[in-house]
């Protein structure tokens, strides 16, 4: 992993129009010297959210909300801080300069990766409106309900089957084998899409990463549909299709609709049904999951199709979900029907209604793993409620595993006692922060003061007591890790002279590859406004506890260590016991105060 230049990054920050960013979600007035709209993080019908003409943030006057871009596009549209600075990279045409840590990537750049993309996405699409070649594959849309509008807002487009022609074009726009290679529009020096129809992969930012592209004709070479081979962008068991279309209403309902096929997305998304994201042809992983969760979803609804496979793959993915307990709801699709043959067919009100009438996973998982075994036998029904209740115990929620094997219970007429919900023990739970996926050493100081610049970093200028609090309670002294303490002392020095704290500028001045990390680390999570002053001021409680508590061990090592005099040893067990008696406490004066422990 590597990190950018500072030449690239000042080079962005003085070409980012603040105003043109938010424009396309907010209806921005100018007035004056400045401009007004509602804002976005709270209800309200007088527009109180305002932008000096020139600034470079944001501020609402109605709940105190202010940032700049990155950090409007981090509260608004979920992004990570790298997914919001690559964004408005590639929004304001900026080649961010990538600074490897040990050893520079090889290849292409990806910002030259993605402009090949695009002009092959243009190139097919132009190919498809504009060619005899591709009319052909045009009626065959038409045929399927699929209309010129929809076409175009998708960018659908059509790679012909005549070679040499893709390459022509794109050696004219000096664009090369090399690249063209790297992006997985060529391999071995031919095209790799050949007479099919080619549907764009986009990042969570619209970017084009890679094609789906599937055949119209029986006699085409291949299965039905072929995704670009995995790249530096494009990672099949990562990326959601359709998530660029349909992220922004799904952070805001905290609910999701998960389909098959590219297709169904595309369909369901253009019907109004913006909430909606498929896998890439391949099956719903973990990770998928995981990106999902990360958004904040609350509600998942499965839309799989009413096939075998597709219950199959309906119980794997709902399982991800459950495990992280995350409600999940099944909708029951006719066999060898899919949503874009539903809603050819019967119209966005039916499958509305579809949705009203899904069911939960437990009633969907009972219905179909019964249908495999003798329900009127006690060693099926035997079976059935072992083969579930095991399933249950695998999630990581204890809560869940408890309601849930009630509701078991109660789905398969199964006394309580006997599936040990009604005496189940909630273990003790410990929360891991980062990865759980993986087998990495925790570090728990990293942790804890990665929590605390978070806070800080991402409402410190919305919620200035934090500030003082931080300054009241802290000194850089009491971080552990060299990063956290600069980052915390640099933060605080832009406070006291009244100076913006914009995120990119904070990444710019930053003197060392390690805090640039860093610092990306610490805004890759996301944080509830709602509860910033408490958790702030929990993190900072758990900071000085746990300084005074290495105080206290570092004291009792000296006294068994065996090389104090006796005179020694009594005066540092007066020492702790009076470290002992003053607990640290956050003091939540706004003016500086003298701490009871000295560090």
């Amino acid at each position: 992993m590597g990190t950018f230049s500072k030449n690239s990054l000042e080079l962005l920050r003085s070409r980012i129009d603040l105003v043109e960013v938010l424009n396309p979600y907010l209806k921005l007035q100018r007035t004056g010297a400045s401009y007004k709209g509602l804002c976005p993080f709270h209800e309200e019908r007088t527009p109180s959210f305002v932008i000096q003409r020139g600034d470079s943030h944001y501020h609402c006057f109605g709940c105190g909300a202010h940032g700049d871009a990155i950090q409007f596009l981090m509260t608004h549209l979920k992004m990570s801080f790298l997914e919001a600075v690559e964004h408005l990279a590639d929004r304001f045409q900026v080649e961010l300069e990538e600074v490897a840590i040990h050893e520079q990537a090889k290849g292409p750049a990806k910002a030259v990766l993605k402009d090949a993309l695009e002009r092959a996405s243009q190139f097919y699409q132009f190919y498809l409106l504009h060619t005899l070649e591709g009319h052909a594959a045009l009626d065959y849309l038409y045929s399927r309900g699929i209309t010129l509008d929809f076409i175009q807002q998708f960018h659908i487009g059509f790679a012909p089957k005549l070679p040499h022609i893709f390459l022509k074009v794109m050696g004219e726009h000096k664009i090369s084998n090399v690249v063209l290679e790297e992006a997985g529009l060529v391999k071995n020096g031919r095209e790799f899409f050949s007479d099919r129809i080619t549907i764009p992969i986009r990042d969570v930012v619209g970017s084009v990463i890679g094609f789906s592209a599937r055949k119209y004709r029986t006699d085409t070479f291949g299965g039905k549909y072929i995704n670009t081979s995995e790249t530096s962008l494009f990672k099949k068991s990562k990326v959601l299709f359709g998530l660029s279309f349909s992220r922004k209403n799904i952070a805001k309902t905290k609910s999701v609709l998960i389909v098959e096929g590219q297709f169904d997305a595309l369909r369901l998304i253009y019907a109004g049904f913006d909430w909606t994201v498929a896998g890439q042809g391949t099956a719903f992983t973990e990770e998928m999951a995981k990106e999902l969760i990360h958004l904040g979803v609350r509600v998942v609804y499965l839309a799989f199709d009413g096939d075998p496979a597709g219950k199959e793959a309906a119980i794997k993915t709902g399982h991800f979900f459950q495990k992280e307990g995350v409600e999940v709801k099944v909708l029951a699709l006719p066999e060898k029907c899919d949503p874009d043959l539903m809603l050819q067919e019967k119209g966005p009100e039916e499958w509305r209604s579809l949705v009203d009438a899904s069911v939960d996973y437990l009633t969907f998982l009972v219905q179909e793993t019964s249908k495999e075994l003798n329900m009127k036998s006690p060693a099926g029904k035997t079976e059935l409620v072992q083969t579930i209740a095991k399933r249950i115990r695998e999630w990581d929620h204890p809560l869940m595993v408890h309601e849930s094997l009630r509701r078991l219970a109660q789905l398969t007429h199964t006394p309580e006692s006997v599936l040990g919900s009604g005496g189940y023990e909630i273990p003790q739970v410990h929360i891991q922060r980062s990865g759980s996926v993986t087998f990495h050493q925790v570090d728990p100081d990293r942790i804890l003061e990665a929590d605390l610049l978070r806070w800080l970093f991402l409402m410190g200028e919305s919620c200035p007591e934090m500030v003082a609090i931080g300054k009241t309670n802290l000194q850089p002294e009491d971080f552990r890790l060299a990063s956290a303490r600069n980052l915390f002392a640099k933060y605080l020095k832009l406070a006291e002279e009244g100076s913006p704290r914009d995120l990119l500028k904070m990444a710019i001045d930053l003197e060392q590859t390690e805090q640039q990390l860093f610092l990306a680390e610490v805004l890759q999570k996301r944080v509830n406004p709602e509860k910033a002053l408490p958790c702030f001021t929990e993190t900072i409680q758990k900071i000085l506890e746990r300084n005074w508590m290495q105080k206290r061990e570092e004291i009792k090592m000296r006294i068994f260590s065996g090389t104090c005099s006796e005179e020694e040893v009594l005066e540092l067990a007066r020492e702790f016991d009076k470290i002992k008696k003053e607990r640290p406490r956050v003091s939540l004066q706004e003016t500086p105060c003298v701490r009871k422990v000295s560090f």
